[in-house]
């Protein structure tokens, strides 16, 4: 027997008779999601479970929930009140850690890099501090502490191995992340990523096709490359063109139906770049281009080089030659000296520009970066207000975009995912070509989509975040079953145990596999 924290007995086993189990805690950007599932993959090479695929647990919160043996912070650094949200979760962890002396805590990612030993003297319970260039150490660094039975701090300065040679376990087969460079170039002063992360290091395009490659031989059909700055990718080896040479040599990978990126810089965005883009099949008619503001005063104070002007020209070119592309970006409200004038030079560009979403954020003062140190901090009303404006003007832009695809016909690839109405509505859920979010319903005699599986409908319903298609008949809804959705299914009979029958790699043999890629928020406030 062994007991809740509440000192309820529990009939699970001992926790010698089981692998130690883990949960990796995400906050922050797509940079940090690819970076948790290398932790997640590096803790099961050190023969780790998830805490959620280890059945019984000796240990349950107050809430019934199994407490993993350890618990990794994966943090961020961007939003003024990251800390505070760290350091209130470590606080809750406190109790529970007192009383299952076994349990470890790590903190790694950007804030652990900047913090380094506030994290220790805030929260002495912590075992591990690890930063953003030593992600590999995490095994070490928690045998280290255990071993010892003090607290381990290793934060390095510069990249010690590329973050793309570990292990990495994935949450879910059908899509993944790709990383092709690291760090970032720029100067933005309201930005703290650059020393957090350090300069731009770019991989191989051999290295990344192969990785690629490797994801579509076990099912995926969908990758997006990551960087900081994915354009200006080939810096480091002096290749101007590289991005673009890229996408096209993504074309040529037989089997991958999909590929996007995140994020460009409109600085760096070239024509060669929209060329691949539009005459790359596979790469979607969809870009994150982060506008940021659109008044050219602040794009200067904020360290921006381009102006509004170049960016609209950019959306231009880019609809040109894709008509239906979608376009979404980012945008902070509030920037240190940002008058009335500036904000509506903002509306305006937004305006122009009909973005399908936006990830808006609030002005967040960063120690570290230049912004902190200018004059007219603005106050928090003033911001609030502005901000408040301008998504309502976004939510009816979006609400409008998504109108014009009312009784269009969309190729929807189904994820994991469902909309938090899917008991009442009975719709599942997934991306479209253009990565807009459709639910939709399955028509009675129809077969059921998996996870990967892509099936063919027509919009009938449009809100601002999200499209709907219910077809009335089975002749209104295609579906066409993918390697994706037999990966799927392997790896679903794989965490059960169970063989799954008439799925398998060329070869015949069944094996497991674990890919994939988190699904986006709509909007960030």
């Amino acid at each position: 027997m062994s007991l809740t924290l509440d000192g309820v007995e529990n009939s699970a086993p001992a926790l010698s008779s089981r692998p130690r189990t883990y949960q990796v805690r995400t906050y922050g950007c797509q940079m940090n999601v690819h970076d948790s599932e290398r932790m997640a993959g590096l803790l099961e090479s050190a023969g780790m479970v998830a805490v959620e695929e280890a059945g019984p647990a000796p240990v349950l919160d107050a809430n019934g929930e199994p407490v993993p043996d350890v618990v990794v912070f994966n943090t961020c650094a961007v939003r003024e009140n990251a800390d505070n949200k760290l350091y209130g979760n470590l606080g809750m962890l406190a109790h529970i850690k007192e009383t299952n002396p076994g349990m470890q805590i790590a903190v790694g990612g950007c804030l652990a890099q900047k913090d380094r030993d506030t994290i220790q003297k805030r929260a002495p319970w912590v075992d591990v501090v690890f930063g953003t260039h030593n992600v590999g150490a995490l095994p070490v660094l928690l045998e280290r502490a255990r071993h010892n039975a003090d607290a381990q701090m290793e934060i390095l300065e510069s990249l010690d191995v590329f973050p793309s040679t570990l292990p990495t376990r994935r949450d879910a087969v059908y899509s993944g992340w790709v990383s092709i460079s690291v760090g970032c170039n720029n100067t933005c002063t309201f930005c703290i990523v650059p020393s957090l992360r350090g300069k731009e290091r770019d991989r191989r395009p051999g290295e990344i096709l192969a990785e690629i490659q490797a994801l579509v031989d076990d099912g995926a059909i969908e990758v997006t490359l990551l960087g900081q700055n994915v354009n200006s990718y080939g810096v480091e080896f002096g290749d101007r063109l590289a991005f673009g040479k890229l996408l096209r040599a993504c074309g040529e990978i037989k089997g991958l139906e999909r590929v996007r990126f995140t994020s460009p810089h409109p600085a760096a965005f070239t024509d060669d770049v929209i060329a691949a883009m539009a005459e790359t099949p596979n790469v979607m008619p969809q870009l994150h281009m982060p506008l940021q503001s659109g008044s050219d005063k602040v794009l200067k104070d904020m360290r921006r080089s381009y102006r509004s002007s170049k960016f609209l020209g950019i959306l231009d070119k880019v609809r040109e030659a894709m008509p239906d592309a979608a376009i979404s970006t980012d945008l902070i409200v509030g920037f240190p000296g940002e008058t009335e004038e500036d904000f509506q030079a903002t509306l305006d560009v937004v305006e122009k520009s009909r973005f399908a979403t936006a990830f808006t954020f609030q002005y967040s003062k960063r120690p570290g970066t230049p912004a902190a140190d200018l004059p007219d901090q603005l106050p928090k009303e003033v911001v609030q207000e502005r901000f408040l404006r301008l998504t309502a003007l976004q939510d009816r832009i979006a609400a409008e975009e998504n109108a014009k695809q009312l009784g269009r016909t969309v190729e929807v690839m189904a994820t994991a995912q469902s909309g938090r109405k899917a008991a009442e509505t009975h719709r599942l859920s997934g991306r479209s070509r253009d990565q807009r979010l459709v639910h939709f319903s399955v028509p009675e005699g129809a077969e059921t989509p998996r996870p990967g599986d892509l099936v063919t409908v027509t919009i009938t319903e449009a809100a601002a975040f999200h499209l709907v298609a219910d077809p009335a008949t089975a002749a209104d809804y295609q579906l066409r079953r993918s390697r994706a959705g037999d990966a799927w299914d392997l790896a679903q009979a794989a965490s059960c145990g169970v063989p799954a029958p008439g799925v398998g790699t060329a070869s015949g043999e069944k094996k497991a596999v674990s890919l994939g890629m988190p699904a986006l928020p709509v909007r960030t406030a």
